[in-house]
């Protein structure tokens, strides 16, 4: 018997925890091993096998502002789960992205268990960006392995003595067969001709206040110049669905808000079908990219939390978006804090639904990104990494 504790929180993080319980399945199927999964994550690892320690997935913030609500439901889910992993040691432990919670975490199990391997998988990006002069590699004193998902992570740690196996990016594994474009339209009952224009601006709280207004508004604008304009919004989670109905209400968009259950069914399709999507840097970028849907990216966190960031912890970046960072270039167009308006999004938006050049050469870009990305088969070899590393 082999007992895994993963951990992770927000949306992607539950995302990607899945597809890797799906891959550790098979993998013990095929060495004939038995297998606990214990989870801290969200219903999509609960989904797929895993016993749920706590729904971290609503958990996740962004800036020192809008963390502070998360206290003390943080601190009631770490003690019960301390109570859990005392009387059920792991034999090893992977965490998925989830830097802060993640790193308190990895610390404090490499002091309970010392010989418990600890496997950090979609480590934080810190080759993206730096506090000061500098970055932090704090994971590095308790990590045994880093399974990177990127070359330049693989690089970035290793040269700071961690041991990395780069395995590839995980998305890759859900973009090896795309459904056919006419048949996604059919499918969401759009007409010949019509757009489709995607808003995914959540998957933490503070997104839904921050984000989704202002998209909601773009939206309105892009609707008064093509009445046509079919606007689709998946929901995240379950606890979001109401917020996004309302968003669109409030800015009078014609458009639909999916549950979290149709989003997650019918993400293929909406990806096929869309012609432009409107969004929040993350994960969700690199789908996109992967799955050929052209996009515009913003980004906005409270004022204190963005003063803070800026003057004292002298935080710098090139990019937000991963699909930039990765090309080292500005091939998906970025809109930060007072730059991200409805406005300036329907000015980045028209040439990418209106423009075949423009289009063409976003296009062209996501083909030069998924030549960085490694080949499928990437949760197969993480899973087979874990499994190398455990105990038994």
């Amino acid at each position: 018997m082999v007992r895994l504790l993963i951990s992770t929180g927000e949306v992607s993080g539950d995302l990607q925890g899945s597809l890797l319980i799906q891959a550790l399945q098979r993998e013990v199927e095929r060495r004939s091993l038995p297998l606990e999964l214990m989870a801290l994550g969200g219903p999509r690892m609960q989904a797929s096998g895993a016993e749920l320690l706590a729904d971290t997935a609503p958990m996740g913030a962004i800036g020192l502002w809008e963390a502070l609500p998360l206290v003390l439901p943080t601190l009631r889910l770490q003690s019960r789960v301390d109570h859990v992993l005392k009387q059920r040691p792991p034999d090893a432990v992977v965490l998925i992205d989830y830097m802060g919670a993640n790193v308190r975490l990895g610390h404090k199990l490499r002091r309970w268990f010392p010989r418990v391997p600890i496997i950090y998988y979609i480590a934080p990006q810190e080759w993206a960006w730096r506090f000061g002069d500098g970055g932090t590699t704090q994971l590095l004193s308790f990590t045994d392995r880093i399974l990177a998902i990127f070359p330049v992570e693989a690089e970035f740690y290793s040269q700071r003595g961690a041991k990395v196996t780069w395995v590839g990016h995980p998305l890759l594994d859900t973009v090896s067969v795309l459904p056919d474009r006419q048949q996604a339209r059919e499918r969401l009952g759009l007409k010949p001709g019509q757009r489709l224009l995607l808003l995914l601006p959540a998957s933490r709280q503070q997104e839904l206040r921050y984000l989704m207004p202002t998209l909601a508004k773009a939206a309105a604008l892009l609707q008064q110049r093509d009445p046509s304009l079919e606007v689709i919004v998946p929901a995240g989670l379950a606890s979001f669905e109401k917020s996004l109905q309302e968003a669109l209400e409030a800015a009078a968009v014609r458009g639909r808000v999916l549950s979290a259950q149709q989003a997650d069914e019918l993400k293929p399709m909406l990806y096929a079908a869309a012609d432009l999507a409107l969004g929040k840097s993350g994960t969700v970028n690199m789908e996109l990219a992967l799955r050929g849907v052209p996009q515009v990216v913003g980004y906005k966190v409270s004022r204190i939390t963005a003063f803070v960031a800026r003057h004292f912890l002298r935080f710098r970046v090139d990019h937000i978006s991963p699909v930039n960072l990765l090309l080292k270039e500005r091939l998906v167009p970025e809109l930060l804090q007072d730059e991200l308006t409805a406005e300036a999004l329907v000015q980045a938006a028209i040439p990418l639904l209106e423009d075949p050049a423009q289009r063409h050469e976003m296009l062209e870009g996501y083909r030069r990104l998924r030549q960085t990305l490694g080949v499928p088969g990437v949760t197969d070899r993480a899973a087979k990494e874990i499994l190398d590393l455990t105990k038994t």
